[in-house]
């Protein structure tokens, strides 16, 4: 049979495309591998959130083009947001690629990859679930966005808010969980805004009702969230479904409200952090995500200080910090400049980067001593690793007792640990108990 390999960058979007896309080939037929070298079809998921996401997409289609030259019979197809509306420019640099395909346009890869090898397409996305999905899994519930914040492409390569039909997400999610799958992540550029466009209406708080009911489902999370849409109904039901894991990725950009406004968030940072008071009131134990861009267009020292000010101010438990990539097409990109040298960017993700390792030291240090339950997914470095409530990376280690070793927990299992040992980025644990029947409750200490 041909094979297929497909290489992904970029968001959980974009890994969950991925999944889907190769469930596409297993029906059609063809095998996997991770050898991309040798396999007949190679499809690139690419992302251009950032500069650096797509300075690496380009470097690997490079590197391929190169090993396709004289191999007429290997298809390579691009896909995902570095495919816009008009391409004629990725076709002259890159003419060995046989097919471009926008985000989601998963029917024009496997026809072309049929045609070639004689295998008949049709069907094979019906019901386009992972064969075999990791135990933590990704379900994309809304593609697309309608906030148009001046520095985003999304809007522009994903198009505007689409929300599927709750049925169908419930459905994807219970073959999912008959395949071993013990969380899910629903998914969405801006998660919040679920079923605005659906009649009668719903929203993210209704359908999280209805996959709790999901029988051998664990956890459910969700991301990623926009301040505005976040609602009060949202954060209820996070504090009283089980299922519903107590952590919240809130976004802020910026810190200061001349940024956000050129931004085009829609909101200053005083509302910013009055959601996140309301959040911490409604959840006393929740765990707080953020996202933070720095060296914005005419970001000065003063400005990206108040940035500083916030995450003192709020001490999240994990800041994903990016460097302001001016990107082609957007209204940043046509009416802004980008003025921030860019080893003034590099120094102020460095200090985001060094504040926030001394914040997450010194809270995961006060948890040493502590009980979590931690559902395993597997091998991380050798070692047997799981993720907590609070998405904290958890290394296990089964205790030694006078006969032998405990068996090692396995992945899907839920299992009780107490924590030995800490760093910024990580904790070790040891087993204190596996647990056949997983019960889920909410956790009595701050959740890590």
């Amino acid at each position: 049979m041909p094979s297929y390999h497909v290489w992904t960058v970029g968001c959980q979007m974009n890994t969950s495309d991925s999944e889907r896309l190769s469930s596409g080939f297993s029906n059609m037929g063809f095998d996997s591998t991770d050898d991309m070298a040798n396999a007949d079809v190679v499809v690139l998921n690419t992302c251009v959130v950032r500069q650096s996401a797509e300075d690496t997409a380009t470097g690997v289609l490079g590197r391929l083009g190169k090993r396709t030259k004289g191999n007429d019979d290997r298809m390579i197809a691009v896909m995902g947001c570095m495919v816009g509306p008009e391409q004629k420019e990725l076709k002259r640099r890159f003419p060995y690629v046989d097919v471009w395909a926008r985000p989601q346009e998963f029917e024009p890869i496997l026809e072309t990859a049929g045609m070639r090898h004689g295998l008949d397409p049709e069907g094979c996305l019906a019901g386009a679930v992972p064969e075999n999905p990791n135990v933590a899994s990704f379900i994309p519930i809304v593609h697309g966005c309608d906030k148009f914040c001046t520095f985003c492409i999304i809007p522009y390569r994903r198009g505007r808010e689409n929300s599927r039909s709750s049925a169908d997400i419930v459905h994807e999610a219970e073959m999912m969980v008959a395949r071993g799958v013990k969380e899910i992540t629903l998914l969405g550029q801006n998660v919040d805004s679920y079923g605005h466009d659906i009649r009668p209406r719903i929203d993210l708080a209704d359908l999280f009702e209805m996959v709790h009911e999901i029988n051998g489902l664990e956890r459910i999370r969700f991301m990623t969230s926009h301040p505005n849409d976040m609602s009060l109904r949202i954060i209820e039901a996070i504090r009283d479904l089980p299922k519903v894991c107590e952590m919240v990725n809130l976004p802020f950009q910026a810190g200061d409200d001349t940024m956000l406004a050129n931004m085009r968030r829609g909101y200053t940072i005083g509302q910013f952090l009055d959601k996140i008071a309301q959040i911490k009131d409604v959840i006393p134990n929740v765990t707080l995500t953020t996202d933070l861009i720095v060296g914005f267009s005419g970001e000065t020292d003063e400005q990206f200080e108040c940035s500083m000010d916030v995450l003192r101010a709020v001490e999240f438990s994990k800041v994903h910090t990016s460097e302001y990539s001016n990107r082609e097409g957007t209204f940043a990109s046509r009416k802004m400049t980008d003025d921030v040298p860019r080893a003034v960017k590099k120094a102020r993700k460095v200090a985001v980067d060094e504040f926030q390792q001394i914040v997450q030291g010194k809270n995961n240090d006060l948890l040493v001593g502590t009980q979590f339950d931690v559902l395993v997914e597997g091998l991380k470095r050798g070692r047997v690793h799981g993720r907590s409530r609070g998405d904290k990376l958890i290394y296990i280690d089964a205790p030694v007792t006078r006969d032998d070793r405990v068996p090692e927990p396995q992945p899907g299992e839920t299992v009780r640990v107490e924590i030995t040992d800490s760093s910024p980025w990580s904790l070790e644990s040891e087993l204190v108990s596996s647990q056949t029947t997983a019960t889920v409750n909410k956790e009595k200490v701050p959740v890590v």
